[in-house]
């Protein structure tokens, strides 16, 4: 990595970098020197001059992302040791298995790299920048991730058209860094199979985070009649089925979602008799379903990116929480979940119990939820818990 500069911070400033919080805001930047641009490399010093560390250089509101911190230059071999930290903390997690061969590999913040996120599906490594530094180092990391998972990867795509800040987004196409596969591809979790298309499905190709709260789904599936809503590939519903779920409804607003689900489906064996797929608003799919499900499963995807849109997002949830919990039959549960970041996690909370106010209906609290151990959250960024989720019995 080439240093292009140097950020040094107004005074008082550094303590949130002492305490390894990884962003710096444009208003704690008392001035910069060298040839700086978008996505550079920059020295942080405070403002006695002591060497905080190095990061990524992007002009907004955060202007610095916090790769290293401390005294010491930048290795060699930086990105190779991220890469290898992280897979030991996945390895200590149990992963992968031979039941389990898809898990995130980088999880920005929460591994020391924001701004980046890998997925691992059995080989192939999927790459995400969501800023200027990652992308102008995308070849570098593909190289590094070759060399610390070696046999274990064949592929690297780099998918970031739709997360790239700016024009960068206009300037640039997905593409692969190293290696070709098949798309879709196959890989399994917790002994189911799914299909996985990162060319042309959301985000890199699965939601990887809910692989623990899908398992759990299924110890409340056996002999039930199961309702997931916003199904997207047909995670939860493969896992009620194989639970022994009486019958289980997949319902997504995309066409493209529902034909995914279907294939996942066939793919582990399930037959139409006890499986049906709906293309239509959850909302409108919900309107005449007085008492129909015992387990209903609410995954929408985030109401709310930005704060601005946050009470707006609220409203949303606490709507189709109200909805469900109406047409839920009495001992039934729900799984509910945000994963909008701006929803912090009291607040998700909160709408629920208005949600539940609204409905009339007594609710008790079974299960607190999260994102799963290769998703962690550094203990010096609580941000990076982005997914809250509920399990509700409904009386």
């Amino acid at each position: 990595m080439v240093q292009s500069g140097t950020v040094i911070l107004k005074k008082g400033k550094e303590h949130s970098i002492e305490r390894y919080h990884p962003w710096i805001f444009s208003g704690a930047i008392q001035e910069s020197t060298g040839s700086l641009t978008d996505g550079c490399w920059v020295e942080v010093l405070s403002y006695k001059s002591k060497r905080l560390g190095f990061g990524h250089y992007q002009k907004g509101s955060i202007m610095v992302r916090m790769l290293q911190f401390g005294p010491d230059e930048l290795g060699e071999h930086f990105w190779e040791n991220k890469f290898r930290q992280a897979l030991q903390l996945r390895k200590s997690a149990g992963l992968p298995t031979e039941a389990t061969n898809a898990f995130r590999l980088i999880h920005g913040e929460g591994d020391g790299l924001p701004g980046l996120i890998v997925d691992y599906y059995d080989g192939v490594a999927i790459v995400q920048a969501h800023d200027a530094g990652m992308h102008e180092d995308r070849h570098r990391i593909a190289e590094a991730l070759l060399k610390a998972l070696g046999s274990g990867l064949q592929t690297v795509y780099y998918k970031s058209h739709g997360t790239l800040p700016g024009k960068l987004r206009d300037e640039h196409h997905n593409e692969y860094l190293s290696g070709m596969s098949a798309v879709p591809h196959i890989v399994v979790e917790h002994g189911k199979k799914f299909y996985i298309d990162w060319e042309e499905g959301q985000k890199t190709g699965f939601f990887l985070d809910q692989r623990e709260n899908r398992r759990l789904l299924g110890e409340f599936s056996a002999g039930k009649t199961v309702l997931n809503t916003f199904c997207y590939t047909g995670g939860f519903s493969v896992y009620a089925l194989e639970a022994g779920a009486h019958v289980v409804h997949s319902v997504d607003a995309s066409e493209k979602a529902i034909q995914l689900t279907r294939k996942n489906l066939e793919l582990n064996g399930f037959d139409a008799e006890k499986h049906a797929c709906y293309a239509i608003d959850t909302f409108d799919f919900l309107a005449d379903k007085h008492h129909a499900y015992d387990v209903i499963v609410l995954d929408p995807p985030a109401f709310a990116k930005h704060r601005d849109a946050r009470h707006q997002a609220v409203r949303g949830y606490q709507r189709l929480n109200a909805e469900a919990m109406k047409v839920i039959r009495p001992g039934g549960v729900i799984f509910t979940f945000s994963c909008s970041q701006v929803v912090d996690r009291q607040l998700f909370y909160d709408t629920i119990v208005s949600a539940a106010i609204q409905a009339g209906r007594q609710i008790k609290v079974l299960h607190h939820l999260s994102q799963p151990a290769d998703h962690p959250v550094s203990i010096f960024h609580p941000e990076g818990e982005y997914l809250k989720g509920l399990v509700l019995f409904v009386e």
